[in-house]
């Protein structure tokens, strides 16, 4: 046997599958794992050692649900991610990419739906896009020091403006053309072609536009029509990929739609992975439905058939009323629609105005995902220091007014200088803990590089593990580690059909080394840090490096007990672009600043 690389010694080593772990040294060389043995591995003179006794090794975490998609380009380490365990990352999600549509016209898809700057989307893709199709992407991509690897999807709402026009795809009055309808499905050809694993789409209306030209319209693909929807699951259907979807949330009824093109007893199954999985508080009965409904369209139905389901606590934070749940109801809409502080404020000051938002809030048997309870409100910053710590419901009752008048007036006093949080879904142990157990639900939806002010769920993987081990400490275990391990890597891996999520012998080398001695309540702790690429703005992260001892991308260690190596995502890149179906254990040669210059 060559000399190794790197050693990873003595820790307890999941492979992905499944299989209860096992206390072996871990070999690496030329970025694959190169021999796992049990009775111990010599170090050469150039071999790095990382010491792993009681810790837990295991595959890097496949992020399935993330949209990156113009972060990547200005900061291609994705750093939050990396540094909790995170290999392998999905973009392209919610019908939103980057790949066919001008820089104006994605800014404008992406912008308001994930709560990203708008100025700063815009600057990156005007500096980076030089490509016009899926494989020109990839090879931009690939030009880029990435530190995780990158899948991604073809977004549905990209594609369809790009033939459309952004005008007539967000007008309900116009359909695709038949030759619409068939050079969209060319495109989508095209991108599978590259490797892409498929089409992402969105029925959601409550998604909005960006920008000054159609502010406030629906994404393009929410206008679609069925048989647009159907050309597209034939496409994906004969070449063996994927659709992800978010579905109507006004009418439920359309999950039937995701359902029924799963199915596959007299034609070939489609996957289908659909947003969310999740036990609301506004509805918490519907957590009951989810695995049903997964067995009706695998076992009865012949399907492939998944749900995303994010394993912690649904937590966001707000600053004044910039928070997507607001989108759900219609005098929400309109406040959002209004960018400008001063508009703003005088629609939020017009008593007939109000009358409408208390109208919303208060109406019983509306969709929702947001419970609309402002008990559950919490102040957590504010220029009047005596309420933070409050509930704007206790604020409400202590000025004798209406939950809705007393929220308008603080965002009319004090705009986006007050901040408050609220818990919209996954509050009961009990059904987290059976949720992600439940037939049909794989892991998913953490949103990274999404929602900067409102959410970070980036140490998703970490944050099962912590109460997976925490349940085992107390004497009542809900899952093991070794199926946590596998619904975070090769459970995802095997679904989407790319190379992540095992570390066998032969398998390319992405590695996270997590010490069970540091999960603890605080993986679950606020922290903000600024974010060089888009202005140094302050958004929230996860800062639990604790528990993360090393992780490893394509055999090389990037980042180490809380610090990245240097270069990392500057002058190193260890990533590629993740082509669907490859052949196990593909490695592209780890890319240095001076390589990629000579391009």
């Amino acid at each position: 046997m060559n000399e190794l690389d790197l050693i990873i010694r003595g820790g307890t080593y999941f492979d992905g599958t499944g299989a209860p772990g096992v206390v072996a040294d871990i070999g690496i060389a030329d970025g694959r794992v190169e021999i796992v043995s049990p009775d111990g591995l010599t170090a050469g003179p150039g071999t790095r050692v990382v010491e792993a006794v009681g810790q837990w090794v295991m595959p890097g975490f496949v992020d399935a649900h993330t949209h990156y998609d113009a972060e990547v380009q200005v900061a291609p380490g994705l750093n939050e991610s990396v540094r909790h365990g995170v290999t392998t990352v999905l973009v392209g999600n919610c019908s939103l990419s980057t790949v066919y549509s001008t820089p104006l016209d994605i800014a404008d898809l992406f912008s308001r739906v994930e709560a990203l700057p708008r100025t700063h989307v815009l600057g990156a893709l005007e500096d980076a896009k030089t490509w016009s199709t899926p494989q020109g992407w990839v090879d931009a991509l690939e030009q880029l020091p990435l530190g995780p690897h990158v899948a991604s999807f073809l977004g549905h709402s990209d594609v369809r403006a790009s033939v459309m026009g952004m005008g007539r795809s967000t007008d309900p009055a116009q359909t695709a053309s038949r030759q619409e309808q068939a050079e969209i499905e060319r495109r989508l050809e095209d991108a599978l072609d590259a490797g892409f694993l498929g089409i992402s789409t969105m029925t959601n209306p409550w998604d909005k536009l960006d920008g000054d030209r159609y502010r406030s319209r629906s994404l393009p693909s929410t206008y679609s029509s069925w048989k647009e929807f159907r050309g597209l699951s034939r496409v994906l259907r004969r070449r063996g990929r994927v659709l992800q979807g978010v579905p109507n949330l006004n009418k439920k009824y359309d999950i039937a739609f995701y359902l029924t093109t799963a199915m596959g007893r007299v034609r070939k199954p489609l996957k289908v992975s659909l947003l969310a999985a999740a036990d609301t508080k506004a509805e918490p009965w519907v957590q009951r439905i989810f695995a049903p409904l997964a067995f009706i369209a695998n076992k009865i139905g012949g399907g492939q058939f998944t749900w995303q389901h994010l394993p912690t606590t649904f937590r966001v934070w707000a600053d004044g009323i910039d928070l997507v749940v607001f989108e759900e109801f219609g005098s929400g809409r309109e406040a959002l629609h209004l960018r400008e502080e001063m508009g703003r404020n005088e629609l939020l000051n017009d008593e007939a105005y109000r009358r409408w938002f208390r109208h919303d809030f208060d109406k019983r048997f509306s969709p929702r995902v947001w419970h609309r309870d402002f008990d559950d409100a919490e102040i957590t910053e504010c220029p009047d220091a005596d309420l933070v710590g409050m509930m704007i419901g206790q604020v409400a009752r202590d000025r004798g007014v209406h939950p809705v008048d007393c929220y308008l007036d603080l965002v009319v006093e004090h705009g986006t200088k007050l901040r408050w949080k609220t818990n919209i879904a996954n509050t009961r142990p009990k059904i987290q803990d059976q949720l992600v157990n439940r037939y049909g639900i794989t892991i998913g939806f953490s949103d990274a590089g999404a929602h900067l002010r409102n959410m970070a769920f980036y140490n998703f993987g970490i944050r099962l593990l912590n109460r997976v081990h925490q349940a085992q400490v107390k004497g009542k275990p809900f899952m093991t580690v070794e199926k946590a391990v596998f619904k975070l890597t090769g459970e995802l891996g095997n679904f989407y059909g790319i190379d992540a999520g095992r570390i066998q012998v032969g398998d390319r080398a992405d590695i996270v080394v997590v010490d069970p001695a540091g999960l603890s309540d605080e993986v679950d702790s606020y922290h903000e840090a600024l974010m060089p690429a888009f202005g140094d703005m302050s958004r929230m992260v996860n800062r639990n490096d604790a528990a993360v001892s090393a992780t490893i991308v394509s055999g090389e260690l990037v980042f180490e007990r809380g610090r990245f190596v240097d270069g990392y995502g500057v002058s190193l890149g260890t990533g590629r672009f993740l082509r669907a179906g490859e052949p196990r254990g593909t490695v592209a040669p780890v890319r240095r600043r001076q390589e990629v210059l000579a391009q």
